[in-house]
């Protein structure tokens, strides 16, 4: 142990890694089982509702089983969905409810999506990358992040400043990585497209607790993910020059109302319930990295760039890129740094089709008016004879790998949205 620039040594490590949420907590615990010498540096003491992704997919349910970790949110009480229902204003409450969507179809022996309360979700896989071995800290101040030849990461903990050595830093600290920053890695982002807010509710009753719906109804789009023990997480869409909307001390009540909608008389009980946490506002947009690693530095989750909200597939896309890092961690000797190359070829195609898909699925649900209407009432109608108009919404809950490639192309949105078919 040693002492540079004023900072303590505190030794040398297998890896660090910066940012104790879902992706940090995940691949701590997993290397550290596998034997890896693991720090994992958290800056919060206590997980707050932050409004935070909440629902992972069949295709992310089987991640984080293939990775040892579904048993650990089950029981910190993990919810299955089993039923998907679609609401819109083109169709009568019947209709819609005649013919819900099994989610057990999706992946093999998964009941459906897996929700769980972002705030239990961190806190049960820090406690167990905490059982497993690693180094794990909250309340730390990270002042400075080095990659390249000689990683290392300097922070303020306890009022003492400490420094790590470790061939590898780990960026899961979310959108405003700073390892992401200090790697030299470029975000790059696309244009916004509509306003998304979510709160948690409680003291719902009636609500069917294995069923999810969407729906879009006037200048508002709903969505609804029971969570067991009569609480709910609903998010809203609504248009970009609608900033306002719901701020403000009431914001959270406002917006709890605006899913009294007539489509889907059912949200009276969402309405009648308490709102139990803020109400969470920010733009819808895709973001995305060309590489996601640099010398010493690989980034996982939202540091390495994140999907449209629309679909919902944070969680999935953080516990697949978990998934792949560990592996190639794992393939290699501990103290080595693995070829990430596969790694950022397999991301790069993967957040492309889910790009596209959210493309459309924002087009159909978060568009609003009677243009909008129109177009969803059309594709409803041509897909009842046509089923694989809505195929690309298989790698919604399949994963993006499971859908033909050309579903991935102008000519199959332009089917969907029925327009002119466009040059691929």
């Amino acid at each position: 142990m040693g002492q540079e620039g004023g900072a303590r040594e505190i030794g040398d490590y297998d890896l660090i890694v910066v940012g104790g949420g879902v992706g940090g907590g995940a691949l701590s615990t997993v290397m550290a089982r596998a034997g890896r010498k693991v720090l994992l540096l958290e800056q919060t003491e206590t997980y707050v509702d932050r409004v935070r992704g909440e629902w992972i997919a069949p295709w992310g349910v089987v991640e984080t089983r293939t990775l040892g970790l579904y048993d650990t949110l089950m029981a910190a009480g993990g919810h299955h969905l089993r039923r998907h229902i679609t609401y819109d204003e083109t169709l009568s409450p019947r209709a819609a409810e005649a013919a819900p969507l099994p989610l057990d179809i999706f992946a093999p022996g998964v009941p459906g999506p897996l929700c769980l309360r972002h705030p239990i979700h961190c806190q049960a896989l820090f406690d167990a990358a905490l059982a497993a071995g690693a180094d794990a800290r909250r309340g730390v101040a990270v002042t400075e992040i080095r990659t390249g030849s000689d990683p290392c990461v300097t922070f303020e903990a306890g009022g003492e400043v400490l420094m790590a050595r470790a061939p590898l830093v780990v960026g899961a600290d979310g959108r405003t990585s700073a390892v992401r920053e200090a790697a030299g890695i470029v975000l790059h982002q696309d244009a916004p497209h509509h306003w998304f807010a979510g709160l948690l509710v409680e003291g719902v009753e009636g609500w069917p607790e294995d069923t999810q719906a969407i729906g879009t109804e006037g200048d508002f789009g709903f969505l609804a993910f029971p969570q067991g023990e009569g609480r709910v997480r609903v998010y809203g869409g609504f248009a970009l020059d609608q900033a306002r909307r719901f701020q403000g001390p009431d914001g959270a009540r406002r917006f709890l109302d605006a899913f009294a909608v007539a489509c889907s008389p059912g949200n009276a009980r969402l309405v009648a319930g308490r709102p139990a946490g803020p109400v969470g506002a920010f733009i819808n947009a895709d973001s995305w990295t060309d590489k996601p690693f640099a010398m010493g530095a690989v980034l996982v989750g939202d540091a390495a760039g994140w999907n449209d909200p629309i679909i919902g597939l944070g969680m999935s896309i953080t516990y697949r890129d978990v998934r792949i890092v560990s592996d190639l961690l794992k393939s290699v000797p501990a103290g080595r740094v693995p070829d990430f190359s596969s790694y950022a070829a397999e991301r790069a195609e993967r957040m492309r089709r889910l790009r596209f898909t959210a493309r459309i699925q924002a087009a159909l649900d978060m568009e609003f008016g009677p243009e909008a209407a129109a177009r969803r009432k059309d594709l409803h109608d041509r897909a009842l004879a046509d089923p694989g108009l809505k195929a690309h919404a298989f790698a919604v809950m399949a994963g993006p790998e499971t859908v033909p490639a050309e579903l991935f192309t102008e000519a199959h949105r332009a089917r969907v949205l029925g327009l002119a078919e466009a040059a691929e």
